[in-house]
Order: C-alpha cells, then structure tokens, then sequence
C-alpha cells in the first residue's frame, strides 16, 4: 500500500523574494506580486496550495489542489494539479517536495473559465512542458473572444471531455480519478464551467466555485502573516481612524465582514456609501498606516454576527449568491451533473475558495443545490442580504443575463437592522 504523509501535513512560506510574482499585471488585484503560498494535506494523497486573492482588503483564498495517482503504477504515478495558481518560487518549491515523493506532474487541469484561475493556469502549465494540460472547453474572453493562444494558454492546451464516462483520460475505470463538467450560458457573451474531480483513493471530490463554505475562523493564509493579517484588522475598524488591536476576536471581526462583502457587496446588516464623502475623508489622512487613506465607505448595524451566522450556517455548503443567478439558468444541467457526481463515495469536497476540506456526503453536496430541483431560486440565508443582486438582476444585469425558469434571487426575511 502507498504511504501518502509528508511528515509535517502543514508547510508555512514567509513573504519573500521567493514569493515574488512577476506577471501580476495580468491580473492586477491583491497581492500584486506578493503572493505568499501555504500548503497543507487535506486528505490522504490530497494538498491544498492557498495563495490570496482580493481587492479593498476584501481577501480570501485560492487554492489549488495536488492529488496523488497511479502510485502502484511504476510508470504512471505521479501528480494531477487542479485549478493552479501563480507558480512562484515558494509555490514550486512546496511543489517540488510533493514531486520528488510521488513522482512527477502528470496532468494539470485549469476546471474554470474564470479569469481569476484562467490567468494563472497558462503559466503553471509552461513551467511543467511535459504535462498534459487540460482546461474546459468552452473557454471565452469579454468583451472581445479571443483564442486560447491569446489568454495565455500554451500550444498544447486540450480540451478536457465534458466526462470521463465511456473515456480511458484517467485510465478507465480502474483508474483513480473520474470528473464531470458542469457548464452553464447565463448570458449572450459568457459561459460557466466547473469540473467535479473525484480522487478515488481519498473519497475526495474537487470543486472549483460551485460550491463554498466558511465559519468564523479566518483562514491560515490571512493569519500567517502580518502583511495579509493587516485586512483582518482594516475591516474590523467601527470608525474611518479607529487602532484595532490584533486579538483572535478583532480578527474574527474582521473576517466575518470581509465574508459579507465577498457574496453581497452590499450585505442587509451594513450601510454603503460610495459617494464623494468617504472618499474626502480619506483624502485628509493620506499616509493611513494600512493604506486606501483609511478609506472606509461601510458601517455595519447591530445584526452583523446575525447576518454572518445565518449565512454560515456553522460551516454548512451553500452556492455563492451570484453563482446561483448563472446555475438558475440551467437547472437542468445542474440537475444532469449532480446525478453523475452523487453517484461517486465521497466524503469530503474541497472548493478552490473559503474553508477547505467540507466534510460533505453526496447528499449533503446536492442539498446545496435545492433550487435547481424545486424551482424556485431560494437562498438559504436572509433576504435583506440578496437585496441589491436581485435588484442588479432585474436592472443593469437584464440586458447580459438570459432569464431564468426559477425566477430572481429570494431568502427569508432576517429583519436585519441596518446603521
């Protein structure tokens, strides 16, 4: 049998040289070329690379993940990378280590056609020329569709089959892997896809962005540092030159926003002000230590824990709000992947954002699709919170977005108090 530990489960990276991005201006948001990655072992054969990702200290994870296969295999075993991140130094050489345990990359998977994974994916795969490189198949570029030459993506990218049912990709049935694509035409002009990778060796399924989950804890990556710690604390401010000491609360505090901010941009328990006034406020204190001016265009009323706790649910699996307006128009296909996916033995899902591993059965991964089989496009958490997507839904997003069978965004009313 393989022996899959690495010893220590958890490998740290400081903020160094090694962690220097130069191609950041691809995509340029936080961290810029500071991108520092952690890796940890999720499950027997299965590692998680985080790096960071944000804009406005709104930061969270994005994680890419490294499966051991083919172990017993002398001439096959090796390494699946899905959903890659920048390859950095520090990046390559946590890789590295895995590679000279288990045996080289064997195949990379780029399982989105978002641009926050399609941008790094092209760089990943020419570090590793030997590899094969698989993204799916119906990647786009806005407002102008180019060709994949043009995103980045080296010569010898190929489509990945929407199934690896009836192929031998990964070796047949007896091989270790078996993925299933989920695709999506919320609109004229876009296209989403996800692919479901199930690791038989670990019960482990990967999923790109259709599914997240989060619990107060911030994650490691934004705690391992003081640099990335410094947006823990930015958010936890109540006034604009409020001195937030760096407590285990103050940083819950500040994660707990940050969370709200990422799936509502407008969440029920806070207020937004995007008018001149923050914006003049800021200007008054230029050198604010943690940047922005201390720029503070939010307050936040007295439900905020309510609000956060309501969406969390402890932890449990939910689609991120503006997933769910893309998934409502194709309930089908999301019912179609979900028949082939709940089939597989999981027990575990690790997205490639937020908390990561979800100790999750198929069915506790379909309940998080509920809406696509009751036909009625309802969220689980407070109303107040989709407010604003429901209403960019019916409004701006109307012209880019076909309409859907299961109607706008609802939740149960919360009577979250506003500032």
């Amino acid at each position: 049998a393989a022996t899959w530990s690495l010893g220590s489960s958890r490998a740290n990276a400081k903020i160094t040289e090694e962690s220097n991005w130069p191609l950041w201006t691809a995509l340029p948001v936080a961290p810029f070329n500071r991108r520092k990655t952690i890796r940890y072992e999720v499950a027997p054969g299965v590692y998680a690379f985080d790096q960071m990702i944000g804009i406005y200290y709104v930061h969270v994870p994005i994680r890419m993940s490294v499966v051991v296969v083919n172990q017993n295999d002398p001439q096959q075993k090796g390494l699946l990378v899905y959903a890659p991140v920048a390859p950095t130094k520090e990046c390559l050489s946590l890789l590295q280590e895995l590679i000279d345990r288990f045996g080289p990359i064997r195949d990379i998977i780029d399982p989105s056609t978002a641009v926050e994974h399609k941008v790094n994916a092209g760089p990943f795969a020419r570090v590793f020329p030997n590899a094969k490189f698989y993204v799916t198949d119906k990647q786009y570029a806005f407002p102008l569709n180019l060709p994949n030459s043009f995103l980045g993506l080296p010569s010898w990218t190929k489509p990945l089959p929407r199934s690896s049912v009836g192929s031998d990709i990964w070796g047949g049935e007896s091989g270790d892997i078996e993925h299933e694509v989920l695709t999506v035409k919320p609109g004229i002009g876009s296209m989403f896809q996800d692919v479901a990778l199930y690791h038989k060796p670990s019960d482990t399924m990967l999923v790109c962005d259709a599914v997240f989950a989060v619990t107060e804890e911030p994650p490691l990556i934004l705690t391992q540092e003081e640099e990335y710690t410094r947006a823990l604390l930015f958010h936890a401010r109540d006034t604009k030159d409020e001195v937030v000491l760096d407590t285990p609360e103050n940083r819950r505090k500040g994660w707990r926003r940050i969370v709200l901010l990422f799936d509502f941009f407008f969440p029920g328990s806070g207020r937004g002000d995007l008018g001149p006034g923050p914006i003049l406020e800021a200007l008054q204190t230029p050198t604010y230590k943690d940047g922005w001016g201390g720029w503070k265009p939010f307050s936040w009323g007295p439900d905020e824990v309510k609000d956060f706790e309501t969406f969390s649910a402890n932890g449990k699996p939910t689609v991120l709000p503006i997933i769910q307006i893309i998934l409502a128009r194709g309930p089908e296909e999301v019912q179609r992947w979900l028949s082939v996916v709940t089939k597989w033995n999981f027990k575990r899902v690790i997205p490639m954002h937020l908390d990561a591993p979800l100790a999750v059965n198929p069915a506790q991964f379909e309940e998080a699709f509920e809406f696509a089989k009751s036909g009625k496009n309802e969220v689980r958490f407070c109303d107040e919170d989709v407010r604003f997507l429901r209403a960019a839904e019916e409004g701006p997003l109307n012209f880019s977005v076909y309409k859907s069978p299961l109607g706008t965004l609802r939740g149960k009313s919360c009577d979250l108090r506003k500032p």
